[in-house]
C-alpha cells in the first residue's frame, strides 16, 4: 500500500490523486494553494487558545455540535471503549469562534473550502460511468451551500503517564464526510490501516496536504472510494511532552442530499454522532 504524494500543479495531478484515493481512501498533495504562514499562524494562536480557560465560554451545544469539546466530553471511536486524547473546537459558518480568532479561521475555511471543492470535482470526473451512475446528483453539487461543513481545530496534550490503558490520541475510525481535508500537524503520529491489517504511517512533512475519504462518499460510491481507517498514535520521548495541533476541514453534504438507498447525509450524520458518543 502506498499513498501517493502528488504534486497539484502536475498535469496529471486530478488522475494520480483520484487514483491514489481509489487504491488507498488516501492522497497527499504537494504545492497547494492553501497558505502555509495562514496555517502555522493558527496553530500557534489555537494552541495558546486551548492553554486559557477562555475555552470554557465555549463549551459546545448539545443541539448545534459547535464550540469547544473538552477531554473529557472527547469522542470514542466507533468499537473503541476509551475516549480519544483530545480536545477540540467545532467551527461551522454560523458558529461561535473566539473574537480574536475568527479573521484567522474565516480565511483558512474560505481557502480550504475552495479547495475541497475543486477536489471533489476531481473525485467525481475520475469515477468511473457504472458508479457514478448511482450518485443522486454530481457530488458537486452536494456540497453547494452546505451549512455542515466543519473545520475542527484538535489539540492532543501531551502526555501524563497516567493515560488509560489502550487510549490513544485518535483510536481507529474512518470520518464520517465526503473528504476530509487535512495540512500536515505539526507533530506526526497519522497512520492508515492497508488492506492486510497493517498500520502504515501517512507522508505528513510540514507543508503537506492530506485528503482522504469519508464514510458519506464511501456510502455514496457503494465502496469505489474506500473510507480507510486511520488513527493517531501516542508519541515516545520527546514527543510526548508536546502538544499536537491539527486543522481537518470536513467536507459535508446539505442535509436533505441522498448518499444512497439507506441514508440521506442528515441520517447518517446523526446515526454517527449516536455512535461516537456526543449524541443521544
Amino acid at each position: 500500500m502506498q499513498v501517493r504524494v502528488v504534486d497539484y500543479r502536475a498535469a496529471d495531478a486530478a488522475e494520480a490523486f483520484t487514483r491514489s484515493l481509489h487504491e488507498t481512501g488516501f492522497g497527499v498533495l504537494v504545492n497547494h494553494p492553501i497558505q502555509q504562514a495562514l496555517v502555522e499562524k493558527i496553530y500557534a494562536d489555537w494552541l495558546a487558545f486551548f492553554n486559557t480557560e477562555e475555552k470554557h465560554q465555549f463549551t459546545f451545544s448539545k443541539e448545534k455540535q459547535d464550540g469547544y469539546f473538552s477531554t473529557e466530553i472527547s469522542e470514542t471511536a466507533k468499537g473503541a471503549s476509551q475516549k480519544d486524547i483530545k480536545e477540540y473546537f467545532h467551527i461551522y459558518p454560523w458558529g461561535r469562534v473566539p473574537a480574536s480568532l475568527k479573521a484567522d479561521a474565516d480565511s483558512y475555511y474560505a481557502q480550504a473550502n475552495t479547495l475541497a471543492q475543486e477536489l471533489l470535482g476531481w473525485v467525481e470526473r475520475y469515477t468511473p460511468p457504472e458508479i457514478a451512475q448511482h450518485y443522486s446528483q454530481p457530488l458537486s453539487q452536494m456540497i453547494q451551500d452546505s451549512q455542515q461543513t466543519l473545520l475542527r481545530v484538535l489539540r492532543y496534550p501531551p502526555l501524563t503517564g497516567q493515560e488509560p490503558a489502550g487510549s490513544l490520541r485518535a483510536a481507529a475510525h474512518g470520518d464520517i464526510n465526503l473528504l476530509t481535508i487535512l495540512p500536515a500537524a505539526n507533530e506526526p503520529g497519522l497512520q492508515v490501516q492497508d488492506m492486510n491489517g497493517h498500520w502504515i504511517d501517512v507522508p505528513c512533512d510540514f507543508g503537506m496536504l492530506i485528503i482522504n475519504i469519508g464514510d458519506m462518499l464511501q456510502e455514496a460510491s457503494r465502496g469505489y472510494y474506500p473510507s480507510t481507517q486511520h488513527r493517531v498514535v501516542n508519541p515516545t520521548g520527546e514527543g510526548a511532552k508536546k502538544s499536537r495541533i491539527s486543522l481537518p476541514l470536513f467536507l459535508h453534504p446539505r442535509n436533505e442530499v441522498v448518499l444512497s438507498e439507506r441514508y440521506t447525509a442528515h441520517s447518517y450524520l446523526q446515526e454517527r454522532l449516536r455512535e461516537l458518543g456526543v449524541k443521544t
